[in-house]
């Protein structure tokens, strides 16, 4: 950066003692990052950074295990820099040196770089080319959570302003459908991690659902009539009925969001569909690391599951109890999703979710157009919409 020499040279000291959640610095070689604000945004949850502050975040970022972090990655990053550190590495090599002055003061020279690196000592992060996917124009899940400056991309694409309710901008926007629709799938991230402004009233709290909600509304009438049912039903023929409830939404789960919340195709190209659209699930794809706005509102969920309901207590006419057993089933299914589909975007998670969390990831940033499991690939499998290599627009 032209204007790197301008930044200070932290002591290694002082950068190892910014090891707390309240101050958090990271260091790639010489570079100091001050990862405090970004650590809530972070994919895989702010945890992650927390057990790495105050330390050189090389290897880390770069172990396939954890997660290979992509160029978009050291551009947020860019974003974080705040000066340089002379390590003990840095300074021998200063000592050994012809010509100390194209090393220090830091940043290097590109000689003084090369110097660094022909002796074993990293500068920064490496460049490296990148891809950028034709159907959302992003390159990485890192893209999901670096933040949009609302006014340039207002000015750029005149869709959304993000500094104000979106809903009415929807709706008075005029837009054609292939415009909305290639503008929501290329996702927006709102500076400082909160949420944008939706109604700009007083309805705007309840467009906003932590994902605890969930269970906390759901899971105590679902026991409830799990030991209602259970009077009259024995045991295993519950245990039964409940999953198969699970496994009906196993299916329920995929035709929802690949038929209803992706109804793209045969959206009809009027205002009131795209404003409707844009409710249900365009405002997930057009901010999809929006920690408030990623679970389903109770009010909304209501909406879905009556017709839930009377499909469980046609299908199993035979036997209210039986029917209820799977509605129930069924209910913890959803909620198992929701927290799930929470926990993909912003928490850190075992071998097997990690690799679903990349799995739906890459549905965000790469092609929206399939992958629409979102706890399991099976349906994705069985109806051929797996995910297969994403389009490149370019390498850059």
């Amino acid at each position: 950066m032209a204007s790197g020499r301008k930044l200070p040279t932290i002591p290694q000291a002082d950068v190892q003692s910014h090891n707390t959640p309240e101050s958090c610095y990271v260091t790639i070689g010489t570079k100091v990052y001050d990862v405090t604000e970004f650590a809530a945004d972070h994919p895989g949850g702010s945890h992650l950074i927390h057990d790495w502050v105050g330390k050189d975040v090389s290897e880390i970022m770069q172990d396939e295990v954890s997660h290979t972090h992509t160029e978009a990655a050291y551009e947020i990053l860019d974003d974080c820099l705040i000066g340089f550190v002379a390590t003990d590495a840095v300074m021998d090599a200063v000592t050994s040196s012809d010509q100390p002055d194209e090393i220090v003061p830091l940043p290097p020279s590109a000689n003084g770089t090369a110097e660094l690196k022909a002796n074993g000592v990293a500068h920064g992060p490496d460049s490296s080319d990148k891809v950028v996917y034709a159907a959302t124009g992003m390159s990485s899940a890192e893209d999901l959570s670096k933040e949009t400056d609302a006014s340039n991309d207002y000015k750029q694409h005149k869709f959304i302003d993000l500094n104000k309710p979106m809903l009415m901008q929807v709706w008075n926007g005029g837009f054609s459908k292939a415009f909305y629709l290639e503008q929501i799938h290329r996702p927006r991230h709102y500076p400082g991690g909160q949420s944008a402004p939706l109604f700009g009233n007083f309805l705007e709290p309840l467009s906003k659902t932590p994902w605890w909600v969930v269970p906390t509304v759901w899971w105590p009438p679902v026991f409830y009539l799990s030991f209602v049912v259970s009077q009259s039903l024995s045991p295993i023929p519950l245990a039964l009925y409940w999953i198969v409830g699970l496994c009906i939404w196993t299916i329920v789960e995929y035709g929802l969001h690949r038929f209803l919340f992706h109804i793209d195709s045969v959206l009809p190209d009027n205002r009131v569909c795209l404003t409707l659209h844009f409710l249900l699930h365009g405002i997930h794809h057009y901010l999809p690391m929006d920690r408030l706005r990623l679970v389903m509102p109770p009010t909304l969920f209501v909406v879905l599951a009556t017709p839930f309901y009377f499909l469980a207590t046609n299908v199993f006419w035979y036997d209210w109890n039986a029917a209820m057993a799977v509605y129930c089933g069924g209910i913890f299914g959803y909620t198992c999703y929701d927290m799930t589909h929470y926990f993909l975007h912003h928490k850190n998670l075992p071998a097997y979710y990690r690799e679903l969390k990349k799995y739906h990831l890459q549905h965000h940033f790469a092609d929206y157009e399939n992958g629409f499991g979102v706890t399991s690939r099976f349906w994705d499998r069985v109806f051929k919409t797996e995910l297969p290599p994403p389009k490149v627009l370019k390498t850059t």
